[in-house]
C-alpha cells in the first residue's frame, strides 16, 4: 500500500514537473517561437512518415513507385498538411480574428501575438525542413525558382517572426498557399495514371481559380492595403520595409508566370476533352 502511494506521489510530482517546464520554458514568451519552430520540423517529419504510411496501405501502385518518385509522394503529403494549416490560420488572422483591425489602436504594421508568433514559428519550421530536402534531392524536387520562393519565404517569416513588424502582409501572402493541395492533387493524379479522369480536370478548374484568387487578386489587395497604410509602413525598420515591398513584388512576378503556364494546361486539357 505504502509503495502504491509513493509511486502515486512520484507520479504526480513528475507530472508537476512537465507541466512546470512547458509552462515556464516551452511556452514562455521569449521561447514560443523556438518551440513552434522544432514543432514545425516534427510535424513534417510525422506528415511525411504518415504519408507514406497510409499510401502503402491504401494505394497498390505506391509499391511500384521509384525511390525519387516516393520521395516527392511524401513530401507533397508533408507540404499539403503544411498548407492546410497555415492556411487556415492565416485567414482566420487576417479577416476574423481583432489582432489586425484598424478599429484598434496603433500601427498595423507592429501588431503580434502569442498565436500568430507561434504559427509563423510552424511556418518556419515546414520551410527549413523542405528547403532540405531540395537541397538534399535536387534537383528532382524542385529547381532554382523553388529555392528563390523558399528563402524569399523563409527570410521575411523569420524576420517577422522574431521583429514582430510586418506580419499582417507575411500572413496576407501565405494564404498563397492555399493553391498547394491542388497543384499536390494534380501530381498525384498524374503519377498515378489518371490524368485523363473527371477529377484531374475538376481539380485543373479549381486550382486555376484559386491561383487567381489567393496568387493574383489577394497580392493586388495587399499592394492596395499598403498603399492606404503607408504613413504606418514607413515605421518599420528598413529591412522590414524592404521585405513588405520587395517579397510580394518578386513573388507576385512568378505567380503571374505560373498562372500562364496553368492557364496553358487547362487550355490544352479543355481542348483534348472537346
Amino acid at each position: 500500500m505504502d509503495l502504491s502511494m509513493t509511486s502515486v506521489l512520484a507520479a504526480k510530482a513528475y507530472k508537476y514537473k512537465a507541466e512546470s517546464l512547458v509552462k515556464e520554458y516551452l511556452l514562455a514568451d521569449s521561447c514560443v517561437s523556438y518551440t513552434a519552430v522544432l514543432g514545425g520540423i516534427l510535424m513534417c517529419k510525422m506528415a511525411y512518415d504518415i504519408t507514406s504510411l497510409i499510401s502503402s496501405l491504401y494505394y497498390k501502385g505506391y509499391g511500384s513507385l521509384t525511390k525519387t518518385q516516393k520521395l516527392e509522394w511524401n513530401n507533397r503529403g508533408m507540404s499539403t498538411v503544411h498548407a492546410v494549416f497555415i492556411t487556415f490560420m492565416s485567414v482566420y488572422l487576417v479577416f476574423f480574428s481583432n489582432l489586425f483591425s484598424d478599429q484598434l489602436g496603433g500601427p498595423v504594421t507592429f501588431r503580434s501575438s502569442n498565436i500568430s508568433n507561434f504559427t509563423l514559428g510552424v511556418s518556419v519550421g515546414y520551410f527549413i525542413t523542405d528547403m532540405a530536402m531540395i537541397f538534399w534531392a535536387y534537383p528532382s524536387l524542385g529547381g532554382m525558382e523553388y529555392v528563390l520562393h523558399h528563402m524569399l519565404s523563409l527570410i521575411s517569416i523569420a524576420y517577422a517572426m522574431y521583429s514582430g513588424e510586418g506580419q499582417l502582409y507575411t500572413y496576407m501572402v501565405l494564404i498563397s498557399e492555399t493553391t498547394t493541395p491542388g497543384i499536390n492533387l494534380r501530381w498525384f493524379l498524374d503519377t498515378a495514371g489518371m490524368k485523363k479522369s473527371k477529377a484531374y480536370l475538376v481539380n485543373g478548374v479549381a486550382m486555376f481559380v484559386a491561383w487567381l484568387v489567393a496568387r493574383i487578386i489577394l497580392f493586388v489587395y495587399l499592394f492596395y492595403h499598403i498603399y492606404f497604410h503607408y504613413d504606418q509602413v514607413k515605421q518599420m525598420h528598413t529591412f522590414s520595409c524592404i521585405l513588405v515591398f520587395a517579397v510580394p513584388t518578386i513573388l507576385l512576378v512568378m505567380n503571374t508566370m505560373w498562372f500562364a503556364k496553368i492557364l496553358r494546361g487547362l487550355k490544352k486539357t479543355l481542348a483534348k476533352r472537346q
